[in-house]
């Protein structure tokens, strides 16, 4: 991407699920933004809400529903100026998506984006890592089919392990979060070689302290984080 004058739209994040996914994309929006400036960066407003209720304890029907909490996170942002929202947390998107419409300002989809991505990186199609919410929720496996795309499954007890990958780096412990990612990987790709989706925010983070080569993964943050900067640099 040629560098470009600063975008007059103005992004807002809605972030906080987690902490740590939110401020990589951060880093990522910055890193990916072809600005050579300060001021040709894109104005980015961030509300993080680490409060927001899991969104998949809610969809197995352990937990408040978040769908309020992410409305009004989204209706604050337009309510501060943002032309356009992102939601750096795939599992969000399955409450999101009965809302989508009604707002006022686009959202560039997470799903959609690394699928997207999927597709130009992986034709062959990929193993798909997400938390046990957002495999259950169908919102992968319902776009792939939309556009043709080949999605592998993990069996239940590897499911186990990226949800626990997940949490430890929710908890700040990324190194163990790293050595879990690395064994399950090396199990998946024993029974077919294609990359990882990482279709929880999370995941680009464990995957990247797994020492595991950064060809082997898409990453849903920086998919997310590309598109997001190429809508602002139209």
């Amino acid at each position: 991407m040629e560098k470009a004058k600063a975008p007059e739209m103005v992004l807002g994040v809605l972030g906080g699920m987690g902490p740590a996914a939110s401020a990589e994309f951060m880093r990522l929006l910055a890193d990916l933004a072809p600005a050579e400036c300060d001021q040709k960066h894109p104005k980015v407003f961030l509300y993080s809400n680490p409060q927001i209720p899991d969104r998949s304890s809610a969809i197995i029907g352990k937990g408040r529903s978040p769908e309020a909490d992410l409305r009004d996170g989204l209706e604050t942002l337009i309510g501060w100026g943002a032309d356009l929202l992102a939601v750096p947390c795939n599992t969000a998107h399955f409450f999101i998506d009965g809302f989508r419409e009604d707002l006022s300002v686009p959202l560039i989809h997470i799903v959609e984006a690394t699928l997207e991505l999927a597709a130009v990186n992986s034709p062959s199609g990929a193993w798909l890592l997400s938390t046990g919410g957002t495999l259950k929720s169908g919102l992968y496996q319902k776009e792939a089919h939309k556009i043709g795309y080949r999605l592998m499954l993990p069996p239940e007890g590897v499911l186990a392990d990226i949800m626990k990958a997940i949490h430890l780096v929710k908890a700040g412990d990324l190194s163990l979060s790293g050595e879990i990612i690395s064994s399950l990987v090396e199990e998946l790709r024993s029974v077919n070689d294609l990359p990882m989706i990482a279709a929880c925010t999370e995941l680009p983070l464990a995957y990247g302290a797994s020492g595991l080569s950064e060809d082997g993964m898409i990453s849903s943050l920086i998919a997310l984080a590309k598109k997001c900067i190429d809508s602002l640099y139209l």
